[in-house]
């Protein structure tokens, strides 16, 4: 196998996604050196995080979180542009990896039992090819130990959400989301894991969804990258 995978990196040598230097066998999608410099919100390090104040009093839920700040035009922005519309799952799958390492290590998961990735519709998902969270939630297993439940699915497809309101996100998301499986969450710590944070509005939706088919469900709200 060792063979292989060298002959492979001399035809198709593994570059870094973000700057491009040859990776080392014991580097994956990303070097060390920009694993380092991703920008860290350490919000699961402070009490009351601006993540949780987005939901605090709308849904319950034991611990928000964003893991990477998300800004525009910066080197991560475009590896998530990358994961989403590129045909680059890979990127998802690492940096899922990367958060469930670092979230592990800090204790966020202490209560968690499973991991439930934000559904896409089919019909989207038959488009793009795959859903992007499927590959977060599998690095964040992977790192973290909990299992994915597919237990959520998207009864209906919405219109894209990058300029509008957050009026205008809840209305255009509500009735999305259905739990087709309580019986799975019943009683149990729920990571919910979503791509990018904006208003949190997709996250409120699938957190409200399953408070009401499932009461008593302790939910962590997760995502990936957070805007400021």
């Amino acid at each position: 196998m060792e063979f292989l995978r060298d002959i492979a990196d001399f035809f198709l040598p593994r570059t870094c996604h973000l700057c491009g230097c040859l990776l080392r066998d014991s580097e994956n999608v990303f070097c060390v050196r920009c694993v380092e410099t991703l920008p860290r919100s350490l919000y699961h390090l402070m009490p009351l995080n601006p993540m949780e104040r987005r939901f605090a009093g709308i849904v319950p839920f034991v611990r928000a979180t964003g893991h990477f700040i998300y800004s525009r035009n910066s080197e991560l922005a475009e590896a998530i542009h990358d994961m989403k519309y590129r045909r680059f799952p890979s990127v998802g799958r690492r940096l899922g990896e990367i958060v469930g390492e670092e979230l592990n290590m800090a204790g966020f998961f202490a209560g968690a039992d499973c991991i439930v990735a934000v559904p896409m519709h089919w019909w989207k998902k038959a488009k793009r090819g795959y859903n992007q969270a499927d590959y977060i939630a599998e690095g964040l297993s992977q790192a973290s130990g909990l299992p994915v439940v597919n237990v959520i699915k998207a009864s209906r497809a919405h219109k894209t959400q990058t300029a509008m309101t957050l009026e205008q996100r809840l209305a255009n998301l509500s009735g999305s989301f259905k739990v087709i499986d309580p019986e799975v969450l019943k009683g149990k710590g729920v990571v919910l894991i979503d791509d990018v944070c904006t208003t949190g509005s997709t996250l409120r939706a699938l957190a409200e969804e399953i408070s009401s088919a499932v009461p008593g469900c302790r939910l962590f709200l997760l995502s990936l990258c957070v805007t400021v």
